[in-house]
């Protein structure tokens, strides 16, 4: 595994971030939400500094890190697309949407695309199973996609 460098001025936010929850290991999830906010992933760099300011073991960071899906160790794209797998979505069709992604933006799931802009990723649900199959990029929902809509969701971003 490669080691990244963190900007100076991130691990000094990250630093405040600690102390404004009083480097209490009872804040962990708190922190790290916190963190990703500012880093956008956890990598092992960021954990270790967590677990330092925090005193608690690198290895009980990354328990929680690993744990919870919403925390993530690999970087996204700034416009993250993630595609429902749920039942529904499932049913409608969600997995040929899915591999016209991966077709389109030639990465798998859990990949970005090398300039950043992208990265795969499939929930369990989202709750609009009445719009199945649903993706989402970012915060922004689509439903009904078929894989022939993947082009033309993916035109939206191509200028941003």
């Amino acid at each position: 595994m490669a080691i990244i460098k963190l900007p100076e001025c991130k691990v000094n936010q990250l630093k405040e971030i600690c102390k404004s929850f009083n480097n209490d290991s009872g804040e962990l999830i708190n922190v790290l939400h916190k963190a990703q906010d500012v880093f956008g992933y956890l990598p092992a760099e960021v954990q270790e500094i967590v677990a330092k300011e925090l005193n608690v073991s690198v290895a009980h960071v990354y328990g929680v890190v690993s744990f919870y899906s919403f925390f993530t160790m690999t970087p996204k794209g700034r416009y993250p697309i993630s595609i429902c797998m749920g039942t529904a979505c499932y049913v409608r069709g969600a997995e040929k949407v899915l591999d016209e992604f991966r077709r389109e933006l030639g990465v798998q799931v859990g990949e970005s695309t090398p300039d950043g802009r992208h990265s795969l990723a499939c929930l369990r649900c989202v709750g609009a199973c009445g719009l199945a199959p649903v993706v989402m990029v970012g915060e922004k929902v689509y439903g009904r996609v078929a894989p022939e809509d993947v082009k033309g969701i993916l035109a939206e971003y191509a200028n941003l």
